[in-house]
C-alpha cells in the first residue's frame, strides 16, 4: 500500500517566505554551523568540548528546518488569490466585530504553516484550522456566525478587505 503525502496549503506569500528561509538556511546558517564545528574540533578533546556539544545542536536543528521546509515546499499547494471579496477564504483579509465585547478585530486567514496570530496584533495572520478561521471560512459580509471555541461566541463579518 503506498503511502499518502500531505498536502500543504500555503498562500503566495507563504511560498515565497519559506523559500527565503530555506535559502537563508543553505547559504548562511548551514555553512555558520559547519564552520563552528571545524573550529569546536581544532580544539581537542571532544568528549568534554561544550562548543562541540553547542554546534552539534544546531546543526541537528538546522538539518531539520531545511528537511521539513523541503518536504514542505515538494507538497505545497498555492491557493488562488483572486481579487474576488465576497466570500471569506485561505488569503482573505478580514474586518469582524465580535458581537459580545463590541469590538473589532481585522485578520489574515492563512495555512496554518503560515499563522502567526502572537507577532503584530494589527496584522494577526491565523490558521484556517483554529476555531475562528473556521467560522470565517466560506463567509460573508453581514453574516454574523458563531466561533466554535472553549466558549462560543459570536462574531459579525464587517469587512473582506
Amino acid at each position: 500500500m503506498a503511502a499518502t503525502t500531505k498536502e500543504f496549503i500555503l498562500t503566495q506569500e507563504g511560498l515565497e517566505d519559506l523559500q527565503k528561509e530555506y535559502r537563508r538556511l543553505i547559504d548562511e546558517e548551514r555553512p555558520q554551523v559547519i564552520e563552528a564545528l571545524q573550529n569546536a574540533r581544532a580544539m581537542g578533546d571532544l568528549s568534554e568540548n561544550a562548543d562541540y556539544d553547542a554546534a552539534r545542536t544546531k546543526q541537528a536543528e538546522v538539518e531539520a528546518r531545511i528537511k521539513e521546509i523541503e518536504a514542505i515546499l515538494a507538497n505545497a499547494k498555492v491557493v488562488n488569490e483572486s481579487k474576488k471579496k465576497n466570500e471569506v477564504r485561505i488569503s482573505s483579509t478580514v474586518k469582524f466585530k465580535d458581537v459580545t465585547l463590541n469590538k473589532e478585530f481585522t485578520v489574515k486567514i492563512v495555512s496554518s504553516i503560515e499563522a502567526d496570530p502572537l507577532t503584530d496584533p494589527n496584522n494577526m495572520r491565523i490558521s484556517n484550522e483554529c476555531a475562528l478561521g473556521q467560522a470565517l471560512i466560506g463567509s460573508r459580509v453581514g453574516d454574523v456566525v458563531t466561533v466554535n471555541a472553549t466558549h462560543p461566541y459570536d462574531i459579525e463579518i464587517l469587512e473582506i478587505i
